[in-house]
């Protein structure tokens, strides 16, 4: 589902009162972990947290006119999403992720390629999310990203 709201705070006042709490904590986590330099905005209809192109001045790929984008928080239809580029990118990340998620979950690690589902908000694990979050800085990101997805650009 993606939100038609131009600001964060217009996006979380969106989000059904039963999700909210739980969502606002995953936003809370993130905020308190995530290196400087990446920059809270709304990208792709989601809560995302980009490489600002006064960092990054080259933009995303797949639509230059948008800047990079790292990680993005969604509350969609039957779930939370945590969407992370990182771990999309980056094999050790993905298998770290995985080996530490049984340790902060009763529930089954659900994910996709770079999407984590919560489909109970009370179970996020928001330790390790934290962790997650500040094991990538702004310049690792650029430069897993270049060598990943911008090749022969």
């Amino acid at each position: 589902m993606k939100s038609a709201a131009f600001t964060v705070e217009e996006y979380i006042n969106q989000i059904p009162d039963d999700r909210r709490e739980d969502f606002s904590m995953l936003r809370k986590t993130i905020l308190e972990n995530i290196p400087d330099g990446f920059e809270e905005q709304m990208s792709y209809g989601m809560i995302g947290y980009v490489v600002p192109f006064s960092i990054y001045p080259k933009g995303y790929h797949c639509d230059q006119k948008l800047p990079l984008p790292f990680l993005n928080i969604a509350v969609q239809k039957n779930f939370i999403a945590l969407y992370h580029m990182g771990i999309y990118a980056n094999p050790d990340l993905l298998n770290w992720f995985t080996e530490e998620y049984p340790k902060h979950s009763k529930l089954k690690l659900d994910m996709g390629k770079s999407c984590t589902h919560f489909k109970n908000g009370t179970q996020i694990p928001y330790a390790l999310i934290g962790e997650l979050v500040k094991k990538m800085e702004v310049a690792d990101w650029i430069s897993m990203y270049e060598s990943a997805f911008r090749k022969n650009k």
